[in-house]
């Protein structure tokens, strides 16, 4: 995995924490809901860089 992409991807996921975390004190639930995704997301993307990295090796 290239070190931008694991950046970009830990970044990701931290805005998604503080979405999710945002959606919690404010009761907005979509914004929850986002901040959740986000985070999927991010670890969606992280494994399919590492898999990558296996593959290659």
């Amino acid at each position: 995995m290239g070190l931008d992409d694991k950046i970009k991807n830990t970044a990701e996921e931290l805005a998604g924490k503080a979405k999710e975390a945002a959606g919690k004190v404010s009761g907005n639930e979509r914004l929850e809901a986002e901040g959740k995704a986000d985070q999927v997301k991010a670890d969606a993307k992280q494994a399919a860089e590492k898999a990558k990295d296996a593959f290659k090796q």
